[in-house]
């Protein structure tokens, strides 16, 4: 007969590549190589007499019943490894004292390990009152994850929403990769009508199409991330891991698919139209406050950024918060020089589009 599954070696392997997707980003370059997001061709109009004082610009939004200080989620990172409980803890302190939300990594190590569960829940700890978002994947969805183990995810955090993450690349090039999605809308239908939190879905760097925004606004989902290309390659992630395995084909399929999606803008632009109601979060290689501010302009209601915060939250809480006071200088410069004096005003600033996204790539 053969051997039943070693539940353990499972889970060692999930802390591997969860610590291996900290170790990566911070140490690879695997960021896009020719790919962009496009947020270069949008270009504002400047207002010389933008007629208020810039101690006057207010940054906080209402984003899913929630009060920010500013348009920003401190996006979907890490957990589910020792080394991980840091970053989460300084993430959490920072969420808590400046306002922002914050979403943790796929949770699905902290179902199987109580220890691993803290790597979580340390956000929750050091951010009493901050907006966390629990975070699984769709990919899990589709082996069998139910709606009671959802809620233990949303319980372990104390979660304010929970995110499904669409990851198709990224699963066809892991080596432990499972890249089945068959039957994922409906499950995530389910959840959405079976939770008493918001239901939102996020890419994770290859961008969301407008087909794909249209059946997900049909199922009642609160919100999307489009998550576009231009920043970390989770394909390029990946090829490297499967290079310490010596497997031929996933590493091709990485060098192939490393920069394979939607420019964050194009993405963002074109699911904008599609559901024009729907709440969305911009993401995906947003490095500063001036992109910050174009895709709210752009017709985004929060900016997700990852990698930055990673970066800063591996170095010390003091380069952290450093960072963080320098992308809201950022956004309010910006803001003062289209003379927006809150976020409602920003989403009405003039823009022209130049290069890619004026040729109109994005609307065949």
């Amino acid at each position: 007969m053969p051997n039943a599954p070693d539940p353990s070696a499972d889970l060692e392997i999930i802390k591997r590549r969860k610590k291996e997707g900290i170790d990566i980003p911070l140490h690879k370059d695997v960021q896009a190589k020719s790919a962009s997001t496009h947020l270069e061709d949008v270009k504002f109009v400047h207002n010389a007499l933008p007629e208020l004082n810039y101690d006057d610009i207010d940054t906080s939004v209402r984003f899913l019943g929630h009060k920010f200080s500013a348009p920003i989620i401190i996006d979907s990172m890490t957990g589910g490894t020792p080394e991980a409980t840091e970053i989460n803890s300084r993430l959490g302190i920072l969420a808590e004292r400046y306002g922002l939300g914050m979403g943790l990594g796929s949770q699905r190590a902290g179902l199987q390990s109580p220890d691993l569960a803290d790597t979580y829940s340390v956000a929750r700890k050091n951010a009493p009152n901050a907006f966390l978002i629990a975070n699984i994947g769709g990919a899990q969805l589709a082996k069998g994850l139910t709606v009671d183990d959802t809620r233990k995810i949303l319980k372990m955090i104390g979660a304010n929403a929970l995110v499904i993450h669409l990851n198709p690349l990224q699963e066809l090039i892991q080596p432990e990769g499972e890249p089945k999605y068959r039957g994922v809308l409906q499950k995530i239908s389910e959840l959405v009508n079976s939770l008493d939190v918001p239901v939102m879905v996020k890419e994770v760097g290859s961008g969301i199409s407008r087909e794909v925004a249209i059946k997900l606004e049909q199922v009642g989902v609160s919100a999307i991330n489009v998550a576009g290309t231009g920043g970390t390659s989770w394909a390029g992630v990946e090829k490297l891991r499967a290079e310490t395995l010596k497997d031929k084909v996933k590493i091709r399929l990485g060098e192939i698919f490393w920069d394979w999606g939607i420019p964050t803008a194009a993405s963002l632009i074109e699911v904008k139209k599609a559901v024009s109601n729907m709440p969305l979060i911009a993401s995906g290689g947003l490095r500063n406050g001036l992109e910050v501010a174009k895709c709210i302009a752009l017709g985004a209601d929060m900016c997700g950024m990852a990698y930055p915060f990673l970066r800063k939250a591996a170095e010390s809480e003091e380069n952290l918060f450093e960072f963080a006071n320098m992308i809201t200088a950022e956004l309010k410069s910006t803001m003062f020089l289209v003379g927006a004096k809150n976020i409602k005003d920003l989403k009405s600033s003039r823009y022209i589009l130049t290069g890619y996204l004026a040729d109109g790539a994005n609307s065949q």
